[in-house]
């Protein structure tokens, strides 16, 4: 694990499970929750921002509990020490080269040392600090002495991307600390939950409802902050459930899948909506997860109709075999492709999205939906590329996959009426240490570091700029209002109205960044227009 220079205070002894949650007064550092007693850091360089890294939610799903719901934790009195993160759940680091795991998005992906201890994002093999028994969040709370409303602070709980097959906590294009240390009004959470065919299995074996395990992490991981947020500090109903890219289509998916009980106040769908998904094709055979388990002599044909037998062959399998195989066998370029993702189970992934929208069968609650301006671009960036790519295949892929639609997600849900919000924003900036392709634009997951204020972890490739700084306050400043009172906190505060799709002009857009002005107010029509034959789309506006 990575090593900081900590400042640590006293563990508190008196803390006893079973009373009302609170944060012991003599160490603000300890905190008691219903499933045990954490004591968090502090970085010398965040002086007023506590970190509890790595918190388990649920127990781990290794051994028989391998491909299982996850299971909730009972009252504990344990204490631990939460100053080191969490391993990622299992997933494989590509060899292939890519945008996203060249020097010049160094600290967007899982920290993975290689035996020397230095980082590795091209192994070819599974990740070095991953783990099946990875089921954690991490919480990033202001010190107790900040000012505070009596109910707590209002809690932004983030589920990370990464197509469902990568991802975690330990990321450190992902880390909120300097944003949390700035505000100081408000926690962040954000969590691992099961990836690739560890979250999505799709296994003949498994009871309905139970494929889709990486979402029901999720909402353990939800359930586990709104019953003990409060000893951090936080107000458990104001929690907004915030993902991007996949974890954006996560969101997306809680609201459907959980329209009586969201336990959110809000969503925040950063470059990401299930109606953008691509979710895979109902399979009644089973057949990828059958191919890895013929793969390691799992597969037992006209004895096995209930796939119990192929289940508990391939639970006593080692993780980081299967984990090899899918990905090598990926990065090889072999057919059949296999892919583990969001299951059609219509229990908590459907088949039907659009006739729910339509019928009204979703959490009707605000929502705040983000994209980046050319959001494909990166898909087609190769080693030593000389020229550009062909811009209006890449737009294309833009309005197809995610400015589209983002506008019917905004359409459906304005037909709910007025109370449930709309508030749109594009992130359309160019900065020297994220462009170094102008032809880039503002690509798939340059708005991360600017949404955490992480931007200095690419000073190695040109210096941040103060116009770089200035829009990744104004943005943190815009979600911050959001995340504040989802209802009335953006017109309030910023002037920002619900994107209303049917107004003539396309109703109240923020931009980010472009032509040199940190944001702006445009009409909606000039991004969404397109997807209404009105106007043509520009990724570089």
């Amino acid at each position: 694990m990575k090593l900081t220079i900590l400042s640590l205070l006293t563990l508190a002894t008196n803390a006893v499970v079973g009373q009302e949650a609170k944060l012991p007064s003599s160490d603000p550092l300890t905190v008691r929750t219903a499933t045990g007693t954490f004591t968090g850091l502090i970085d010398p360089e965040f002086p007023n921002t506590r970190q509890f890294r790595a918190i388990p939610f649920a127990k781990p799903p290794v051994l028989s509990r391998r491909w299982l719901p996850p299971e909730r934790l009972p009252p504990s009195n344990e204490h631990s020490n939460t100053t080191q993160f969490p391993p990622s759940c299992p997933q494989f680091v590509s060899a292939v080269p890519m945008f996203y795991n060249s020097d010049l998005t160094r600290g967007n992906t899982i920290y993975n040392p290689n035996p020397n201890g230095d980082q590795n994002d091209t192994s070819g093999l599974v990740g070095t600090a991953t783990s099946e028994d990875c089921l954690y969040l991490a919480v990033w709370a202001p010190q107790v002495t900040a000012p505070r409303p009596n109910a707590g602070l209002p809690v932004l709980f983030f589920m990370t991307g990464g197509g469902f097959i990568i991802g975690g906590i330990d990321i450190p294009w992902q880390m909120p600390t300097s944003w949390v240390e700035r505000s100081q009004s408000h926690i962040v959470v954000t969590i691992n939950y099961r990836l690739n065919i560890f979250g999505f299995p799709y296994a003949r074996g498994l009871a309905n409802g139970h494929q889709n395990l990486g979402i029901l992490d999720q909402r353990a991981a939800l359930e586990w902050v709104r019953d003990n947020i409060a000893a951090f500090g936080g107000n458990p109903s104001r929690i907004t459930q915030m993902g991007r890219s996949a974890g954006a289509v996560s969101a997306d998916v809680h609201a459907y899948a959980f329209p009586e009980d969201p336990i959110a106040q809000a969503y925040y769908m950063q470059s990401g909506t299930i109606m953008g998904a691509n979710i895979q094709a109902k399979d009644s055979t089973y057949s990828n997860f059958t191919f890895v388990a013929r793969h390691f002599g799992c597969e037992n044909p006209g004895s096995d109709e209930d796939g119990a037998t192929e289940l508990d062959c391939m639970r006593g399998v080692s993780f980081k075999d299967i984990v090899n195989f899918i990905g090598q066998y990926g990065d090889r370029g072999e057919t059949p492709a296999l892919r583990f993702s969001l299951v059609p189970d219509d229990r908590i992934v459907f088949t039907n999205y659009k006739e729910r929208a339509e019928a009204g069968n979703i959490a009707r609650l605000p929502v705040m939906i983000s994209n980046t301006a050319n959001e494909a671009s990166a898909t087609f960036w190769q080693p030593n590329i000389t020229t550009s790519p062909d811009q209006s295949i890449i737009t294309a892929l833009d309005i197809a996959v995610m400015v589209c639609p983002t506008f019917n997600s905004t359409v459906y849900r304005n037909r709910m009426g007025a109370d449930v919000p709309v508030f749109r924003f594009q992130h359309a900036g160019t900065f020297p240490n994220l462009n170094y392709y102008t032809w880039l634009g503002a690509y798939h997951a340059s708005d991360i570091p600017i949404t955490f204020g992480t931007y200095q972890l690419l000073d190695h490739v040109a210096n941040t700029t103060q116009f770089e700084i200035d829009v990744s306050l104004s943005m943190q400043d815009h979600i911050l209002a959001f995340v504040k009172d989802p209802y009335n906190g953006p017109q309030r505060t910023m002037g920002w109205k619900p994107m209303i799709a049917s107004d003539p002009n396309g109703g109240d857009l923020i931009r980010f960044g472009a032509q040199g002005i940190v944001s702006q107010h445009i009409d909606g029509v000039e991004v969404d227009g397109v997807c209404l034959g009105l106007r043509e789309y520009d990724p570089f506006p």
